[in-house]
């Protein structure tokens, strides 16, 4: 797990006095979508239909935690360039597999049945709607920033209700670069035609949302997830 101490030289907020943004980019996992939810309810449809195969019981809690505890250090890894995104997706459900001792016939189909389920989940952060509410009501306009599938996303949005605060939606693997790759972030500029300057970033990681954003000229607002932040109060000077 990377650390949540923030960093005060890299969370800068312009004085809205002074300057008025244009446009907000919004991460998606733990900051709009609770991310921990999700990933239980797709682990559990993956291991259900799996069940239905092998007959192999999953109601070990342990499971979970095993497969969580692999999928956040290859993220993490994937974070600090040692991995794609896209090559994340497909080394976790196979470490996971054969950590249980599932036969490796098990990979293909438990990784297209949590990707299926994951396009399904949509359990909103406390305060998410009322935060894009609170935007939209201000003029901002929205745009979504993640890593991840595009067709997954946006289908997790919409379900969620709040597809259609976004003007559109930045996803890595339909930009071709992950967060925090600086790459990323200009192409989102370009797409909505605005300068670095007139738009803040906000998301929940310090390495792929903050540090990301200002390598790229953006200003960043941390939400810390982890420390009971609330949406809200973390907007309210906007």
């Amino acid at each position: 797990m990377e650390s949540r101490r923030v960093a005060p030289f890299l969370v800068k907020l312009l004085n809205p006095k002074i300057v008025r943004y244009k446009a907000i980019f919004i991460d998606i996992d733990d900051t709009l979508l609770d991310y921990v939810p999700c990933c239980r309810e797709a682990f559990d449809a993956a291991m259900a239909d799996l069940y239905t195969v092998h007959h192999t019981p999953y109601t070990e809690d342990g499971l979970f935690q095993t497969f969580f505890d692999i999928a956040g250090r290859l993220f993490s890894e994937a974070k600090h360039g040692k991995y794609t995104i896209a090559e994340v997706m497909d080394l976790y459900p196979k470490e996971f597999i054969a950590t249980i001792g599932y036969p490796e016939s098990a990979v293909e189909p438990f990784k297209h049945a949590f990707r299926a389920a994951w396009g399904k989940t949509h359990t909103l952060v406390p305060e998410a709607k009322e935060m894009l509410d609170t935007l939209r009501d201000k003029g901002y306009r929205l745009f979504a920033a993640s890593n991840s599938f595009g067709h997954l996303q946006r289908n997790r949005l919409e379900r969620a209700g709040i597809l259609s605060y976004f003007e559109d939606t930045y996803i890595s693997m339909d930009i071709g670069y992950d967060k925090p790759d600086i790459r990323f972030f200009e192409e989102a500029l370009r797409r909505c035609g605005l300068q670095p300057s007139e738009v803040l970033m906000i998301g929940d990681s310090m390495t792929t949302d903050i540090e990301g954003a200002r390598k790229a000229g953006i200003d960043a607002l941390f939400f810390d997830r982890r420390g009971n932040a609330s949406l809200l109060e973390l907007i309210k000077d906007l």
